[in-house]
């Protein structure tokens, strides 16, 4: 293979990104069935079930995070390890004498067939999805194991790049992908876009030739000329692509439009000055912020443009907990996603245990929302203050309360706040609230002289509103241009605005193309979104004209009922 070849591909992720091949190929074989033996029944229903298992609990994980579209793209892998069709047509191979190995992978090419056959290409690009569940079902059989991924950024080269590996190696070092089969509707490249990874698909099969730990450049800035490129040459100055100086690993690329060439971390580093200045194409200014609850997150959501979080999860690390995270606990999961925000705004969220985040230890007792059950563990909600003061100095810090119902909720935390900030000979940052609750949207203005900001969680509120569950396959971002939710919104706004109190939209409806010119119109500047979105939501903004869009929001509120007023 000569010097700089190129592999011309199709682009199903746009963006540029370098490192160092990874194959992620098996390498042992363990204490399962081996490879050419018979295994047997038992053992085929076991491997598949194991991998359903694994690829809900991954799924889980995902909707913890609130990454609901991923989440539903890994748990139709574990449907799949599960789907009757699939496992009997492989026992009954075993049954008949084939060996437990061949029998999974004919039972998964033969249903993979079925589906690439068919008229309709989004079922046509299932086939993919069934050949993935093939393969990570021989790996259990036979305890297979991979290599691991190198130091610094690699790119995954693979015949069919699973959606699920793209999730687990985001936080190793992944820049980008690229896939033998599979076009811009398989689940893997829906993962990439998600994720703001560039990803090529169609490429000659050659490319699995390709040496692990080469330089390769994977180039889907422009559809036309799609490809992946070996031993580029760097940049004047640039270390080579994929080295341990090439960046902060595992930063990413941003996602923009098929024709915004983005880079690697080599050239995407979170501390590269100072943040762009949003505008509105009338020149209203704009702040875009990234939610996140990784290290990954932020410095993809700055790379992008965000100046700061607007929304750090901090439950997230522990969900699987047994106990109340300790302040140990707690500072060791701030420190690398705060480090990053030197000087930049860092609104840390406080635990928000419930619902689908609910750890096991708060599992058996009666349901209540994250913060019901925070106030009645003071030690805890102290812990986790002094954990937040300690690690947060450097950043512009702002302490958030989800789920506030009540004046009274919020005064205990800044009670709380002032003690533990007096303990450590510190001032207390901000304390804000998070509006996802109806009666509080209606309420806004009790709640102006309590709270430092307001920042709004569109998902629960129109959850709550329309009467949806979030977990409902018609939930949707933009049912929050509802006449119904959309004037509560109004009300947070005109409070906000009344009382000088800043206030901010983090839920999902911010990165909605048709909500984001509502809530300008309702005179928000501010927004919070996920990483992946900070760069199509910067190029809504710069095209919207805000008195048009305050027209917009006008016309739906004149549908909207009149919302009634409660004391909180």
């Amino acid at each position: 293979m000569s010097p700089s070849a190129t592999f011309p591909g199709r682009m199903v992720s746009p963006g540029v990104a370098s490192g160092q091949v990874y194959l992620g190929e098996a390498v042992t074989v363990g204490a399962g069935a081996a490879p050419d033996g018979p295994g047997t029944p038992d053992e085929v229903r076991a491997a598949f079930a194991a991998v359903a298992a694994e690829r809900f609990t991954l799924a889980e994980r995902l909707r913890v995070e609130g990454r609901d579209d991923q989440a539903a793209i890994v748990e139709i892998g574990g449907l799949m390890a599960g789907d009757p069709a699939l496992v009997e047509a492989a026992v009954a191979a075993v049954t008949s004498g084939a060996t437990a190995v061949a029998a999974v992978s004919g039972a998964a090419a033969a249903q993979a067939d079925i589906l690439a056959a068919l008229s309709n290409e989004d079922l046509a690009a299932r086939a993919d999805d069934v050949r993935q569940v093939g393969q990570a079902v021989v790996a259990q059989l036979t305890s297979a194991t991979t290599v691991p991924p190198p130091a610094g950024d690699f790119i995954l080269i693979q015949r069919e790049v699973d959606p699920a590996d793209l999730i687990r190696l985001a936080d190793e070092g992944l820049t980008g992908a690229v896939s033998v089969t599979g076009g811009a509707s398989s689940h893997a490249a829906i993962i990439a876009r998600g994720l703001g990874l560039p990803m090529l698909a169609g490429v000659d099969p050659a490319v699995l030739d390709v040496p692990a730990g080469r330089p390769v450049l994977v180039d889907a800035a422009d559809p036309a000329r799609a490809r992946l490129v070996l031993d580029p040459e760097p940049a004047p100055g640039a270390p080579a692509p994929g080295t341990a100086a090439s960046g902060t690993r595992a930063s990413g690329t941003t996602q923009a439009s098929p024709t915004t060439k983005t880079t690697s971390a080599t050239s995407a580093s979170p501390d590269a000055g100072a943040p762009p200045v949003h505008r509105t194409a009338d020149g209203q200014e704009v702040t875009l912020l990234v939610n996140a609850a990784s290290a990954r997150e932020v410095r993809m959501g700055l790379s992008a443009g965000a100046a700061g979080v607007g929304l750090l999860r901090t439950e997230i690390p522990f969900v699987g907990a047994t106990a109340w995270p300790t302040g140990a606990e707690h500072k060791a999961a701030l420190r690398p996603v705060l480090s990053l925000l030197a000087g930049r705004p860092a609104v840390v969220r406080l635990l928000d245990f419930s619902g689908d985040k609910t750890p096991p230890f708060l599992s058996g007792r009666p349901a209540s929302n994250g913060l019901t059950s925070l106030l009645g563990a003071p030690e805890a909600l102290e812990a986790q203050l002094h954990a937040i003061l300690a690690v947060g100095p450097d950043t512009d810090l702002r302490i958030m309360v989800p789920m506030v119902t009540t004046t009274d909720e919020l005064a205990q935390v800044g009670a709380a706040l002032g003690r533990v900030a007096t303990q450590d000979g510190l001032a207390p940052p901000v304390l804000g609230m998070m509006v996802e609750v109806g009666s509080t949207a209606a309420n806004a203005a009790a709640f102006t002289g309590t709270a430092g900001f307001f920042s709004v969680g569109t998902n629960d509120l129109t959850s709550e509103v329309l009467g949806i569950d979030r977990a409902d396959p018609r939930m949707s971002p933009a049912l929050a241009a509802d006449p119904r939710v959309l004037a509560l919104l109004a009300r947070v706004a005109a409070a906000a605005a009344a009382a000088k109190v800043p206030v901010s939209v983090c839920g999902d409806a911010a990165a909605d193309p048709a909500v984001l010119p509502l809530l300008l119109g309702l005179g928000i500047r501010t927004f919070s979104v996920g990483a992946a979105r900070v760069p199509p939501v910067a190029a809504w903004v710069a095209t919207a004209d805000s008195a048009r869009c305050a027209d917009q929001a006008a016309a739906v509120l004149a549908a909207a009922p009149s919302a009634p007023v409660s004391s909180p």
